[in-house]
């Protein structure tokens, strides 16, 4: 750590842990309930428990977005944070707000539309909260250096912001209903959320590999460039069949057919900057979950993406668990993976601990990658089925269902397995292990 205000990053690292083990908790309680349907009915009803899960998860990732931020940008910029008191109030703010929409959740206080479902009261004060932390990394990089890492982490940062704003917006006409809602859903995840995880992978390589900035940045520009270009127009594969007119087929076909291409162009990148950099750096578990990001990704968000982005696809799959399979490996590889190789990178430096249970972090790796991989083909195998069934030969939904009862057991079991790896990964960066006595006796740790 080079300057005294990354450490409010620590603040948001702990508040995103804590709701990424709330949120695969809730997930497994789903997963419960699918099988055991009975199973806290009259406690609390399936939708709740699915909206909690899916909010965590939106929830924590942008509260690890805004850590990443806060400790990558005053080492970008070469200066310190411009208020790290302003932070520490941000995301105190943060985390009461999404408490209350969880309390309201429970008790029925919310709006029906998917993912954005917390009431106009949380939506405003969650702009106000984003408008806190641009203000204070957009005066930070001001005045401090620019680089290309911090352009496009803002050109990001500002695009979460801007698209949140049509969340606000909620028409009675179901089709424009919907249109506005993909702007900040995909937008959101296909969009913007990338340039934020191009741009902390290329901090990282720089960081882990000691390769050159200049080719880093080249990268960066090549992938961001692919990203935008087919990420905005690529929206279209959303607008099948929601009333929109038939030329959204075409659009949304072709350009969410190219969002494959910046995904595959991370792997090479992350891959190729490993072995040009040949630096054996000690932070191994961070590397991991690098190069792990890049390549889940790549599967998750790229080739599970593309296996039902096609018009004459999409017309049978949509809405099927096929859907699921790609949601849970895309976020997953993408988003938790990264702000996952950002916490195991930087905590170690801000809790001046290094070396720490890399091994304990790495079993934990492995075992949730494992797990939701497994959990990714079960799904992926039960919506094949859902669509031929149901799709095909017009099986009624709860039929089908039935027959889909043991793909849903794969389900939990994975799901408790990924359980076990998130507590694994958290107790590593948490805990202390005995290597991290070494800091007593005046250990510095490498950077």
């Amino acid at each position: 750590m080079k300057y005294q205000s990354q450490k409010v990053a620590l603040y948001y690292f702990a508040g995103a842990m804590a709701l990424f083990v709330a949120q695969v908790l809730f997930g497994t309680l789903l997963g419960t309930v699918v099988v055991k349907p009975n199973f806290l009915a009259d406690l609390v009803p399936f939708n709740i428990l699915r909206m909690i899960h899916t909010n965590a998860l939106i929830v924590w990732l942008l509260m690890g977005f805004f850590g990443c931020a806060y400790y990558l940008i005053p080492e970008e910029s070469e200066t310190e944070l411009h208020s790290p008191g302003l932070a520490v109030l941000q995301f105190w703010l943060f985390l009461i707000g999404a408490a209350a929409a969880v309390v309201g959740y429970l008790f029925k206080i919310h709006e029906g539309r998917e993912f954005l479902e917390q009431p106009l009261w949380i939506k405003l004060a969650i702009v106000v909260v984003a408008l806190m932390f641009l203000y204070n990394v957009t005066m930070t990089v001001l005045k401090g250096r620019k680089t290309a890492i911090t352009n496009v982490l803002l050109m990001g940062l500002w695009g979460i912001a801007v698209f949140f704003l049509f969340s606000l917006y909620n028409p009675n006409n179901l089709v424009l209903d919907k249109m506005f809602w993909w702007w900040v859903v995909h937008l959101w995840v296909e969009g913007v959320w990338e340039l934020v995880m191009a741009s902390v992978l290329a901090f990282l390589m720089i960081k882990l590999t000691g390769v050159d900035r200049e080719i880093v940045e080249k990268w960066l520009y090549i992938i961001i460039s692919m990203t935008l270009f087919t990420g905005i127009l690529g929206t279209g594969h959303h607008y099948y069949w929601i009333g929109t007119p038939t030329y959204w087929q075409w659009i949304g076909s072709i350009f969410s057919t190219l969002e494959v291409l910046p995904f595959f162009a991370m792997v090479v990148f992350t891959f190729y900057m490993v072995w040009k950099g040949g630096r054996q750096h000690p932070n191994k578990a961070a590397l991991l979950w690098c190069l792990g990001c890049s390549t889940f990704a790549f599967f998750g968000a790229g080739v599970w993406g593309f296996l039902h982005t096609l018009a004459p696809i999409n017309y049978y799959t949509h809405g099927t668990q096929v859907t699921a399979a790609h949601g849970h490996l895309a976020f997953y590889g993408a988003y938790v993976m990264l702000n996952v190789a950002m916490f195991t990178y930087a905590m170690p430096l801000l809790l001046k601990r290094e070396p720490y249970n890399q091994l304990l972090n790495m079993w934990g790796f492995w075992i949730t990658t494992s797990a939701v991989t497994f959990m990714t083909f079960a799904l992926t195998f039960a919506g094949v089925v859902q669509t031929h069934l149901q799709r095909v030969l017009g099986m009624n939904f709860m039929e089908v269902q039935e027959q889909l009862a043991l793909f849903y057991w794969f389900r939990l079991g994975a799901g408790l397995f990924t359980l076990v790896g998130v507590i694994l990964i958290v107790y590593s960066l948490v805990v202390p292990g005995k290597a991290a006595q070494a800091t007593k006796a005046g250990y510095q740790p490498a950077e």
